[in-house]
C-alpha cells in the first residue's frame, strides 16, 4: 500500500478564544484514541503528524502547510461545526476527511453529510481498511465501524511521542492519559458508555505502561479515561502498587461512590490518588451508583454528603456530578436538596449538567426523539452548559432556568467559593478550584437565557418547538467560536435533524450502510 501523508487533529477547544482555565488545562483533556490511530497509521507504514488543538494552535495554518492526503479528527460534539469547517477546507485541499471520537458516534448521519468516512467502534482494522479503500465518498461519507471495541491498544511507550507533544502544551501541571478498561458496567439511560460492554484492557499492558511513565517524568500525573474506573478494584489497585509503589505516582479518575467504600479509598490515598470524579447525578434516581439505591431526597443527601466528607479526608480534589432535568426531578426540591448538599460538603466542587440527548448516544434518546422532545440546538451549544435540547418534562421552561439558576449561584457565591478554598487541602486543588470559580461565565449566561424565556417571545418559541428559527442569541455566537474557520463551514452546517435517529429507525433502508470490519 502507498505511504500517504497523514494529518490527525483531536479536538479538545471548540475555538481560538480558550479561558484562563483552558489554557491551563486543554492539554490535558487530549484524548486517548486519536494518539493511538497516530501509532496505528505509523505501523501501517504512513507518514504522521497528530495535533492537539488546545484553542491557541492557528488550525488554517496546520492544514494549508500541511498538504495532508488524509486528516482524521477527534471531536466532541461541542466541536463539530469546528470539525466540519476543517473537513471543508482539508477537502479543498485535496485530502480525504475522517470523523472519529463522540460526535461520529452520536451523530453519524450528520457527520455523514461533510465527512468522506465516519468512525463508530475504530480498532487497527478498522483504520486499516479505510486507508486501503481512501477514495472520496460524497455526497454520504462512508461509515464504518468495528463489532466492539478493540480488545488492546498500543503501549505507553509507543504512542509517546505524541503525548510528550501534547504535554509540552500544558502550562502548569501534566497529566498523562491512560486507560484500563472500557464501556461501563452501569445502566445509566442517558450516559453514552452504558451502551458500550464493560471490558478491561491486559492489566500486564497497564503495569508496563505505569512503568514506563515513571521514567519520563518525575512524580507524574496519571489521568485516568476509564468511563468508571476500577470496576475490578483489587486488580488495578495491584498494578499500580506493583508498577509505581509507596504512592510515588499521582492518580486522578472518574469513578462511581458505590466503588469508594473506606477500605478502597484508604487504599487509594497511598497509591497517591488526589482527584476523584464521582457521578451522583440525581436525588431520585441512578442510586446503584452513589450506593443510595434505597434512599432518595434528604436521606441521599445527608449519606452521599457523609460519604464525599470521608472521601475528602483522604483525597484533597473532589468534583461531584450531577444531571439537571432529569424526568425523575419535580418542582423546586431537587434544587433546593443540592444546595443543601453544597452547604453540607464545602470541599467538594459541584458539576451541574444540563440534561441533554446527544443523537444516537444513549437508549433514552429514540424515546425522547419519539415524543417530540428533543430540540435541533447547534451543536456548539451542546456541552451540557450552554444549552438544554430536551424539554423538560416537569418544568415550564422559565420555571427550569429560574430554579437552576438560583442553584448556580449558590454554589459560586462568594460564600461558597471561599467555604470550598478553606475546606481544601494542596496548592493544585485550592489552585483548581479558585481558576474554575473565577472564570466561569456559567451564572450570566443562564441569566441571560432566563431573561429572553422570559422577555421574548421568539425565543421562547424555539425551546417550545413552535419554530425552528434558531434565535439570535445562539446564531451570533457561532461566528464568534469559529474564529477563521467560520468562513469554510458549509451553509447548511449550523443546523441538523434532531430526529435522525428516530428517522433511521424508521426507515431502515434510507439510514447510511453500516461498514462492520
Amino acid at each position: 500500500m502507498k505511504s500517504h501523508r497523514i494529518l490527525i487533529l483531536d479536538l479538545v477547544a471548540e475555538g481560538s478564544a480558550p479561558s484562563l482555565f483552558g489554557r491551563m488545562m486543554n492539554a490535558n483533556q487530549a484524548s486517548v484514541m486519536p494518539q493511538v490511530v497516530a501509532t496505528w497509521c505509523e505501523q501501517l507504514g504512513h507518514q504522521v503528524r497528530y495535533e492537539c488543538y488546545t484553542g491557541v494552535e492557528d488550525l488554517n495554518d496546520i492544514i494549508l502547510h500541511h498538504n495532508a492526503d488524509v486528516v482524521f479528527i477527534s471531536a466532541y460534539t461541542l466541536s463539530a461545526l469546528t470539525a466540519y469547517a476543517i473537513s471543508a477546507l482539508a477537502r479543498a485541499k485535496g485530502a480525504i476527511t475522517v470523523l472519529g471520537g463522540p460526535h461520529a458516534r452520536c451523530y453519524p448521519e450528520d457527520a455523514g453529510r461533510y465527512f468522506d468516512y465516519v468512525l463508530g467502534f475504530t480498532d487497527k482494522t478498522v483504520i486499516d481498511d479505510l486507508l486501503h479503500d481512501l477514495s472520496p465518498h460524497r455526497p454520504m461519507g462512508r461509515i464504518m465501524s468495528a463489532a466492539r471495541q478493540p480488545l488492546e491498544l498500543p503501549s505507553l511507550e509507543e504512542r509517546w511521542k505524541f503525548v510528550d507533544a501534547t504535554l509540552r502544551k500544558a502550562p502548569w501541571f501534566k497529566m498523562v492519559p491512560m486507560i484500563g478498561s472500557m464501556g461501563c458496567p452501569y445502566t445509566c439511560s442517558f450516559c453514552i458508555d452504558a451502551t458500550v460492554d464493560y471490558q478491561p484492557l491486559p492489566f500486564a499492558q497497564i503495569e508496563s505502561d505505569l512503568r514506563f511513565a515513571a521514567t519520563k517524568i518525575r512524580n507524574p500525573m496519571v489521568g485516568w479515561h476509564d468511563p468508571n474506573f476500577g470496576i475490578r478494584f483489587d486488580d488495578y489497585m495491584a498494578v499500580i502498587e506493583r508498577a509505581v509503589p509507596n504512592g510515588r505516582m499521582r492518580h486522578v479518575a472518574e469513578t462511581s461512590l458505590a466503588l469508594l467504600t473506606p477500605s478502597h479509598v484508604q487504599r487509594m490515598e497511598k497509591a497517591g490518588f488526589v482527584g476523584i470524579l464521582p457521578g451522583i447525578e440525581s436525588w431520585y434516581d441512578y442510586g446503584n451508583k452513589s450506593k443510595s439505591k434505597s434512599v432518595s431526597g434528604m436521606d441521599k443527601v445527608e449519606q452521599v454528603a457523609d460519604h464525599i466528607n470521608l472521601i475528602l479526608r483522604h483525597i484533597p480534589f473532589v468534583q461531584t456530578n450531577f444531571v439537571l432535568g432529569l424526568d425523575s426531578d419535580m418542582g423546586p426540591e431537587p434544587f433546593a436538596l443540592s444546595k443543601r448538599f453544597i452547604d453540607l460538603v464545602p470541599g467538594a466542587y459541584p458539576a451541574f449538567s444540563l440534561f441533554t440527548a446527544y443523537g444516537r448516544a444513549a437508549s433514552l434518546n429514540l424515546g425522547l426523539q419519539r415524543s417530540g422532545r428533543v430540540l435541533p440546538v447547534p451543536f456548539p451549544f451542546l456541552d451540557s452548559n450552554k444549552a438544554m435540547n430536551v424539554r423538560p418534562l416537569n418544568y415550564t421552561w422559565p420555571e427550569f432556568y429560574q430554579l437552576s439558576l438560583s442553584l448556580l449561584q449558590h454554589a459560586w457565591s462568594g460564600k461558597a467559593v471561599w467555604r470550598r478554598l478553606l475546606a481544601n487541602r494542596g496548592t493544585t486543588a485550592r489552585g483548581l478550584n479558585f481558576v474554575r470559580a473565577v472564570t466561569t461565565r456559567r451564572v450570566s449566561y443562564h441569566a441571560d437565557v432566563l431573561n429572553l424565556l422570559r422577555t421574548d417571545r421568539k425565543f421562547r418559541g424555539y425551546f417550545e418547538a413552535d419554530h425552528r428559527t434558531l434565535p439570535e442569541f445562539y446564531e451570533s455566537q457561532i461566528p464568534q467560536r469559529l474564529g477563521p474557520l467560520h468562513s469554510w463551514l458549509p451553509t447548511d452546517a449550523a443546523t441538523h435533524d434532531a430526529h435522525a435517529y428516530m428517522n433511521s429507525e424508521k426507515v431502515p433502508e434510507r439510514a447510511p450502510a453500516l461498514v462492520t470490519a
